[in-house]
């Protein structure tokens, strides 16, 4: 059976190999070539999906933990989710996590994934003090910032065409609750979106929930959730128990109609102004996760995530365009996500530039590629770009045009051979 990617586009054919320990990988790269990593399957797109794949979620195991610096070493395979079941209840919680905590540590490095507090915190690669990397000829290197500097910048953001990360040394941060002090912030409009994350941009998580397809003066309204966790409380936590949707949607079922309704209804949800709420770490950081196989919400033709960002001095006027050509074309998201983020780090392809960026949901359906060139040609005239994470569309001119360093990144993979073993759907198709 072939593998597919979380937004069940495209289909594919592709091998699935896995393995138990370094020899074994090392023999399914020796005899193989068109390989790229796969772990719990949770990238949007084609950037994990190849001919051949390693998949790296059965190499999974604990190594060693250090309780007075919060050093974990852990395998590449292994969840956020397994880190979180083990370590919170102990005081301990992820320095920087995205959205969902179903990714694989080796994903989160080769995604350099970015959360809530990225304007506070950085991405993934900030909390690494280094990991172990499997290269094209089957030798292990230990990289960090300050050791094999070059292949960490390459290999963090990188999506997997370096090699393989084996395990890593990752810190995590302490904390005294489980609990997070929530405050709500219900805005009329962009601009008073915009004031708000000016306002709370001293805590060290924020997102924002934006209903992309309001119109006129409400452009940009949304729900800003801003918190941090509590000084003292309960350390208990357990995951959320999943409900999950038992079928795959019809494609009509999702439609202009009912994301116009779920979108009036969860902006309706809160109380005009500010309110404040003491919510669970699976509430506040993880939402979706509670729901397995949301995916199939969009239907058989699947979906893909668009995620873009925008340099801080023009994102309103930026963002206030997209939000207009969205709204027009009617091909709403209720799953719209905005972002503050601060300054880019050294990594090659990392996605983050200080600015704001927007994450929206569409389904896959007929028109859906014109809309989104669209979109990118707004992204591209003010200076942005689009997360490969997400990605499955993007032309390579567009792409190349946001990142400044893929000539480095280019000349890396083609000095030490990484091209002609390590590749993806993506790759080949944005010329990385």
């Amino acid at each position: 059976m072939s593998l597919v990617s979380w937004g069940l586009y495209p289909k594919s054919d592709n091998r699935v190999f896995r393995f138990d320990n370094e020899d074994g990988l090392r023999d399914i790269i020796r005899d193989r070539d068109n390989l790229i990593a796969y772990g719990n399957g949770r990238s949007y797109g084609d950037s994990a999906l190849n001919k051949n794949i390693i998949q790296t979620k059965p190499y999974d195991y604990f190594i060693n933990f250090n309780k007075d610096n919060g050093l974990l070493h852990i395998h590449s395979g292994a969840l956020l989710k397994d880190i979180l079941d083990t370590f919170v209840p102990k005081g301990w919680f992820l320095q920087v996590t995205p959205g969902t905590k179903l990714i694989t540590v080796g994903g989160a490095i080769a995604s350099d994934v970015h959360g809530k507090n990225h304007h506070i915190g950085g991405c993934f690669s900030e909390c690494v003090k280094e990991f172990n990397i499997m290269l094209p000829n089957g030798e292990s290197l230990i990289c960090s910032k300050d050791n094999n500097s070059e292949l960490f910048r390459a290999t963090c953001g990188g999506m997997g065409l370096t090699g393989v990360i084996l395990d890593a040394k990752i810190y995590l941060k302490k904390i005294n609750s489980s609990q997070i002090a929530q405050t709500t912030i219900k805005t009329k409009n962009l601009k008073e979106t915009f004031k708000a994350f000016e306002e709370y941009k001293h805590l060290p998580y924020s997102v924002a929930w934006i209903d992309c397809l309001a119109q006129g003066e409400n452009i940009g309204k949304c729900l800003l959730m801003a918190g941090e966790f509590k000084n003292n409380g309960k350390l208990n936590y357990r995951s959320k128990k999943q409900i999950s949707i038992p079928f795959t949607f019809p494609s009509f079922a999702l439609n202009n109609w009912s994301v116009r309704a779920f979108n009036w209804l969860y902006y309706n949800k809160a109380p005009d102004g500010i309110s404040k709420q003491s919510v669970g770490i699976d509430t506040f950081f993880y939402p979706l996760d509670s729901i397995g196989h949301w995916n199939r919400i969009y239907g058989k033709g699947g979906f893909t995530q668009y995620q873009f960002i925008l340099p801080k001095e023009i994102s309103y006027k930026g963002l206030e365009e997209i939000l207009r050509l969205i709204s027009a074309s009617k091909k709403g998201s209720f799953l719209a996500v905005l972002k503050l983020y601060g300054k880019e780090n050294e990594n090659y392809l990392s996605f983050p530039i200080e600015g704001y960026s927007l994450a929206l949901d569409f389904k896959i359906e007929d028109g859906l590629f014109d809309l989104l060139d669209r979109l990118d040609e707004v992204v591209v005239k003010y200076g942005g770009r689009i997360y490969l994470t997400k990605d499955v569309r993007v032309s390579r001119d567009t792409f190349e045009k946001g990142y400044s360093k893929i000539g480095k990144f280019r000349e890396f993979r083609e000095k030490n051979k990484m091209s002609e073993k390590f590749s993806s759907l993506q790759s080949k198709r944005v010329g990385i």
